[in-house]
């Protein structure tokens, strides 16, 4: 069943290329990273918003996670918002998005985030019910009935549904990817890795910070 997981990344994810040249002025909107059509409505209009879009059955996020994870540690929260959105593709990923929901909702995703990619591509943990999902959370403080309840609740049904419409919204088609104040969304594959991706960001937010400045 992991190895049918992972196969559905297949459509979803196009192998990196060779980074792109870095303009004299700064990166490029539709070479470097893509402005969307229509802003996202941010949580905060007084944060730089960043998305991180993920989903646990893909080996390039399971790349990325302890480099987004530093980068994370390195920003300031005063004036940066940061948040992951787990991305559905295929029922398959359904479980994984609605796994973590239950985490996000009992305040367990920072013990079980990287926890779960873990599981997935070091561990080759057997994840093929709710009740293995349950099993593995129990061990990060989410007991199994109350797991159970949530998983399927009308919390954790909401979180999806809105997840999904930011996604569309977001013009997600590749994982990983992020999503900067609901304006711009930048793949490693657009950008030329996953390092580079995080440069990309980094230009933007200052962007941003910028003009919540002017």
């Amino acid at each position: 069943m992991l190895k049918k997981l992972l196969a559905v990344t297949a459509f979803a994810l196009i192998p990196f290329t060779s980074a792109i040249a870095q303009t004299d002025s700064g990166y490029e909107a539709g070479v470097h990273y893509q402005e969307l059509p229509s802003a996202v409505t941010t949580s905060d209009p007084e944060k730089v918003e960043v998305v991180a879009v993920f989903g646990y059955p893909c080996p390039h996020c399971a790349n990325l996670e302890p480099m987004l994870s530093s980068w994370a540690q390195q920003q300031s929260s005063e004036d940066l918002d940061f948040k992951h959105l787990p991305v559905v593709f295929s029922r398959n990923w359904e479980p994984f998005a609605r796994a973590y929901y239950v985490a996000e909702l009992s305040g367990k995703v920072e013990e079980t985030h990287q926890a779960m990619f873990d599981a997935v591509h070091v561990q080759n943990t057997s994840l093929r019910s709710v009740d293995d999902f349950a099993g593995f959370y129990s061990a990060y403080g989410i007991e199994e009935d109350e797991f159970n309840k949530l998983y399927d609740s009308f919390a954790v049904d909401t979180r999806l549904k809105q997840g999904q419409a930011r996604l569309r919204a977001y013009q997600i088609t590749a994982v990983p990817a992020m999503v900067v104040n609901g304006k711009y969304q930048i793949t490693g594959a657009m950008a030329g890795s996953n390092s580079e991706m995080l440069k990309v960001v980094n230009y933007l937010i200052e962007k941003e910070r910028a003009e919540l400045n002017e």
